[in-house]
């Protein structure tokens, strides 16, 4: 049986079911910690863009983007932004789509990637995470991300510098061309030691069940279904 469960995780800033996602994740990891508390994860987030077609310059909230850009019926937007909000709520997470400035998120990837090269990820996920659902942060503007990630201990400059980085472009659009061969077609998506694929914000009991099951598989030596 493995000791490590490798899990690639494709993410979007933009996407309220990535901040839930990444919430239930972790607590899946620690019920199923509990079970097998000798095995570690190995852990990697991947740039997703869920609306690319957003303007750089977007102005306007969540709301508009969705009646204004995408022609949805606004009566239908706020119902589901309102369902949305009480799912975080459930999950400890304040979304705040008045405040919310829809944005296009291409450089905010570039800034996690500058993050991934100084092993602070994580931590800069979660921070961009509030700051978009919760702040109101718009994450086109870069002195805005760099104050944000400031607090978490990037430098202003490097943030700043990484908005127009070309190497790091390249890595982000690197992220999506893998997803796009994976077949992957929203986030979050999920991709536990290589093979097998979980896509959505699932409840933390079947991220659990699904790294046991991973587990099971990996010491019969058993293809993939």
């Amino acid at each position: 049986m493995n000791e490590t469960i490798r899990i690639d995780i494709w993410s979007d800033i933009a996407c309220p079911w990535c901040y839930i996602g990444t919430k239930r994740f972790q607590a899946g990891v620690r019920e199923f910690q509990k079970k097998f508390p000798d095995v570690e994860f190995e852990i990697e987030g991947h740039s997703y863009e869920l609306a690319p077609d957003t303007p750089t310059h977007f102005e306007g909230s969540e709301i508009d983007f969705l009646t204004k850009h995408k022609g949805m019926p606004r009566e239908q937007v706020e119902q589901m932004l309102e369902q949305m909000t009480g799912m975080a709520k459930a999950e400890g997470i304040t979304f705040d789509f008045d405040k919310l400035k829809h944005s296009n998120t291409a450089a905010a990837h570039r800034v996690l990637h500058l993050a991934k090269q100084q092993g602070a990820y994580p931590e800069v996920l979660d921070r961009l995470f509030r700051a978009y659902f919760e702040e109101g942060v718009n994450m086109s503007d870069p002195d805005a991300i760099a104050e944000v990630l400031d607090e978490v201990g990037l430098d202003p400059e490097e943030v700043r510098d990484a908005f127009e980085d070309e190497d790091l472009g390249e890595a982000v659009e690197q992220d999506i061309t893998r997803a796009r061969m994976l077949g992957v077609q929203g986030v979050p998506f999920y991709l536990i030691n290589e093979k097998y694929g979980v896509s959505g914000a699932q409840q933390p009991e079947m991220f659990a069940s699904a790294f046991e099951q991973v587990l099971t598989l990996e010491a019969e030596g058993q293809p993939e279904d």
